[in-house]
């Protein structure tokens, strides 16, 4: 599955922020990188929306550049267009864009993380500078 939607997001500038409802529906998702028909989304969600709330909140993502979906006869098969992690390193940049102080936002951060991201963090920055 090849996923593009982070760069049209920060081309526009967007900013990724997702309700409760979009967020169980993008979990469903990414449970079915083959895609998923909005009625088996439904099904598949608790407490059960309607079909026709589903199909809303899909055509919303779809707006976002975090679905697609492909016409099968009278319905639509819908994939996400952002991976988990993708949509969550977004978030991130999206959350220090709007840092007043981007030192102290990030100092902040790190001074909250558990070790094991930590490390995760100094090793993508080894890696990027190495690059």
């Amino acid at each position: 599955m090849t996923f593009y939607a982070v760069d049209k997001l920060v081309e526009r500038g967007a900013r990724v922020r997702l309700g409760s409802l979009e967020r169980s529906i993008m979990e469903a998702l990414w449970e079915h990188p083959e895609g998923v028909l909005a009625q088996d989304v439904a099904a598949a969600l608790t407490p059960r929306p309607a079909v026709t709330t589903v199909l809303t909140v899909l055509v919303r993502l779809v707006d976002k550049g975090l679905v697609s979906r492909e016409r099968q006869g009278r319905a639509h098969l819908y994939t996400a267009s952002m991976s988990k992690d993708a949509l969550a390193a977004e978030a991130m940049r999206a959350a220090l864009a709007d840092a007043g102080d981007l030192e102290a936002a990030v100092n902040r951060f790190v001074g909250t993380v558990p070790p094991e991201v930590a490390e995760a963090l100094r090793a993508a920055l080894a890696d990027r500078e190495s690059s």
